[in-house]
């Protein structure tokens, strides 16, 4: 069995080396700084930049998670519905599809038509890019909880709500919680499209305004910076989903579905 820490250790260490073989790649090829900055200019860019760039992080921060937690209560709700009735399967599910098939930058400048350039599209395109995982794994948890557990409850003379409550839900939470690393990931995508086209605050617009002044070291400095926020939110459902499914795991990690 590999030890954690053994693993996290691995993990910085591929990660330094893939930086380090990128700065041996600009240096040695002598490589535009306009074509491909070096990290060394990228960590110089971010620590120069960093208290500017501290306000479009928390505008980005801020509406990602209001659309994150949105999509991911909307998502839960769906995906109960769905999971324990085929007929709102058939009706919903449809609808989910279609809208999660339709790329998200096209619906920004939909939202901008309707509410105006700011915060309330970017927060409409992460509500979308985040619900429609919550609904499926949901959806799926509920929909496959054993038969011979609910046969057990029905025993008991359980009404439906307490089977939903006590079996299917926690049955549904180890799914619940990997849709939540998911849909993080993707609300941040959307918020920052949004940001690149209707906004002049957050991560996208200073993306799209330094690119538009051939400054690529800060055009990396951001994604960096989007990729650490986005690792730590990844981080953090990853620790609720220890936390409350922990009994849905084996000592070697691997998860019971």
């Amino acid at each position: 069995m590999t030890h954690p820490l053994a693993t996290r250790l691995a993990s910085l260490a591929v990660m330094l080396g893939l930086f380090l073989a990128w700065e041996a790649f600009c240096r040695f090829f002598a490589i535009n700084p306009f074509v491909l900055p070096k990290p060394s200019e990228v960590v110089m860019a971010l620590i120069t930049r960093f208290p500017a760039l501290i306000p479009h992080a928390a505008q980005t921060m801020t509406t990602t998670m209001i659309g994150f937690l949105l999509g991911a209560t909307v998502g839960v709700f769906l995906g109960v519905v769905t999971g324990i009735s085929r007929v709102a399967y058939q009706i919903v599910s449809p609808l989910l599809v279609s809208l999660s098939s339709i790329p998200k930058v096209a619906l920004v400048p939909i939202f901008v038509m309707w509410f105006g350039a700011g915060s309330v599209p970017a927060v409409l395109t992460a509500f979308i890019s985040s619900v429609f995982p919550a609904v499926v794994n949901v959806a799926t948890g509920v929909a496959t909880t054993e038969p011979e557990l609910e046969h057990f409850m029905k025993a008991l003379q359980a009404s439906r709500g307490e089977i939903l409550w006590f079996v299917n839900l926690p049955r549904a939470l180890p799914y619940f919680f990997a849709s939540l690393k998911v849909a993080v990931t993707l609300a941040f995508v959307g918020t920052v499209i949004s940001e690149t086209v209707a906004s002049n605050r957050g991560i996208g617009n200073v993306i799209l305004l330094a690119a538009s002044n051939l400054d690529v070291s800060l055009v990396f400095a951001a994604l960096v910076l989007l990729s650490a926020l986005g690792i730590a939110l990844y981080a953090v459902a990853a620790i609720l989903e220890k936390r409350f499914t922990a009994w849905a795991h084996r000592r070697d990690g691997e998860v019971f579905v």
